[in-house]
């Protein structure tokens, strides 16, 4: 095993990962879904209605609970509790990147179990572009 395939091991085993559809309903009960693909994807492939879109490099920064530079989507949430599931493309770096929100505090972060790709398969809205 690399220390990478330990790494993820490690963050899934924290979390309870998601399906899309538990995803959908998780948004739908007011959580918060975050996409952390880069342009290029979400310009190819679209993205999910509704989800804040924060690439990878800026994820903790944007949703840190104490820092002064979180997204103002988030100000007005109790982000240690509010549900967050995020999405990568195929839901491998968005294992790692929920478990370094969960270490921010965020008890609620988890991912979604084959990332964007899984959401669009499972027929879930998709705005096109950006």
């Amino acid at each position: 095993m690399t220390a990478v395939d330990a790494l993820l091991a490690q963050a899934r085993a924290v979390l309870r990962r998601v399906g899309p559809e538990e995803a959908a309903a998780v948004q739908e009960a007011g959580g918060l879904l975050v996409d952390i693909r880069y342009a290029a994807l979400r310009e190819r492939d679209g993205t999910v209605p509704g989800a804040l879109v924060v690439e990878r490099n800026e994820l903790e920064w944007r949703l840190d609970p104490t820092g002064d530079h979180r997204a103002p989507e988030v100000m007005h949430h109790d982000l240690s509790t509010l549900p967050v599931v995020v999405i990568c493309n195929e839901g491998y770096a968005s294992s790692l990147a929920a478990f370094s929100l969960r270490q921010l505090g965020l008890r609620g972060a988890t991912d979604l179990t084959g990332g964007f790709q899984a959401w669009r398969a499972a027929g879930l809205p998709v705005a096109r572009g950006t």
